[in-house]
């Protein structure tokens, strides 16, 4: 345990993901498309010795969304834009398996990794709303084990490709004309279910082996990808112990797999709020939370349930049965959504209101939010945390206040190890599989 450092990146999410937090007082109001805000953030998170920086994205959009995904970056335009104003900071970024090709998606962040000097990640994501097939010519979405299998093919081919070069393939000798060594080059010839792709890439072997592999999600068939596949997995549990649960899980089919517990690591994401005391603290919430209307946190429900429309049923009756709508998309959120509305006897209203503003998780003064995040990661119910600010101005105080803390306590680095997000990770250089 005493090995162990603390891992913490950063969710770029626009004044938040609350349906109306553009409209709090120190909201940024077109900070989804503002790079002189996305800026100030990600240079913010380098400031505090930030992991790294994630862009979350969609494909699918309606009058319903919640205003940041109206109109927002893609995010590999913007996280090429950013590496050229920072130095350290990594920089995660969100692409699906479902809609896009394995061969541009492994020369994107091949592309990204080498523009950085060695920061990108990958956050592998099978796009769970139905509306995104309308998006792409598709006559109808994946459903959720199709997609996974889909995905798990998929990042066989990417990593293939990204291993097409071994490191010192590129000789480029001007006085004897050799540009490149053909024994250190690497065609793929993959025939798949679902892909046929030749190779090799073409671009050369990256600064940290091959860009970080992230997994978002906590069904089973996220959990057995990234087990086979990711570096890292953003997750979300509501308690600490079913956070321990899915943390052994984890672990445990990563041994299954030929892999070492630590070959992974395992984030929680999370909102805080750090203020002075506990009345400041709950003004802050309130203040957030208050700007929400109930037809805003009906429509935020609604996205998690393929954008059912909730305003048919009753406000103050109990959360409504609607069956197994929702089990093709957010398929983790939605049960857990269901769960806690049965646990707690949640009527419609206290179930949208929650879900459109949740209680930070971790909340206080700069040490009490300090101590959970000390408690979870010390009961090994995560490696490390993705901070959502639970208001629009949050942030900063997490960097200013509680990550000093972290740091007097021996829990979170002072300074960058290395040059790349693979250092920052402490994870191991991938061996080139062809090379082996």
């Amino acid at each position: 345990m005493a090995n162990r450092q603390l891992r913490i990146g950063t969710i770029l999410h626009g004044a938040s993901g609350n349906m109306s937090a553009w409209r709090h007082p120190a909201a940024v109001v077109d900070a989804s498309i503002n790079l002189k805000y996305a800026t100030s953030v990600a240079r913010k998170a380098e400031q505090g010795k930030l992991d790294f920086l994630f862009v979350a994205d969609g494909l699918f959009i309606n009058e319903k969304s919640i205003p940041h995904f109206l109109n927002r970056f893609e995010p590999l335009t913007l996280l090429s834009t950013l590496a050229a104003v920072t130095e350290h900071i990594g920089l995660v970024g969100t692409v699906s398996t479902s809609y896009s090709e394995p061969f541009t998606v492994a020369r994107q962040f091949a592309s990204l990794d080498h523009l950085s000097g060695g920061r990108a990640g990958w956050n592998v994501v099978t796009s769970p709303l139905e509306g995104s097939a309308k998006n792409f010519s598709r006559a109808q979405h994946p459903e959720h084990a199709l997609r996974y299998r889909i995905a798990d093919e998929y990042l066989q081919v990417v990593k293939g490709l990204w291993d097409s070069w071994e490191e010192d393939a590129f000789i480029r000798n001007k006085e004897s004309g050799q540009f490149f060594d053909a024994s250190k080059l690497h065609t793929l010839d993959h025939h798949g279910d679902f892909f046929q792709v030749q190779g090799p890439l073409n671009i050369g072997r990256t600064p940290q082996g091959r860009p970080i592999v992230f997994q978002a999600g906590a069904s089973v068939d996220g959990r057995k990808l990234a087990a086979r596949h990711a570096d890292a997995i953003f997750t979300h549990q509501p308690t600490l112990e079913e956070a321990q649960a899915f943390y052994r899980d984890v672990k445990q089919q990563l041994v299954a797999n030929g892999r070492k517990p630590d070959d992974l690591h395992i984030f929680q994401g999370v909102s805080v709020i750090v203020g002075k005391d506990a009345e400041d603290v709950e003004q802050q919430y309130q203040t957030t939370a208050s700007l929400v209307s109930i037809k805003d946190a009906l429509n935020y429900l609604g996205r998690f349930f393929d954008h059912h429309d909730f305003s048919q049923y009753p406000l103050d009756a109990p959360f409504p049965d609607i069956g197994d709508i929702g089990q093709n998309s957010f398929r983790s959120t939605t049960d857990e959504i269901k769960e806690k509305a049965r646990k707690y006897g949640h009527t419609l209203r206290q179930a949208a209101l929650e879900a459109a503003t949740e209680r930070p998780k971790f909340f206080g003064t700069p040490e009490e939010v300090a101590d959970g995040l000390q408690r979870w990661f010390e009961a090994e119910a995560t490696d490390g945390f993705i901070i959502h600010g639970g208001t629009p101005d949050t942030f900063e105080r997490f960097v200013d206040q509680v990550i000093p803390v972290l740091q007097a306590r021996g829990l979170f680095r002072s300074e960058y190890p290395g040059v790349t997000l693979r250092d920052s990770l402490g994870l191991s250089q991938p061996v080139n599989q062809f090379s082996q």
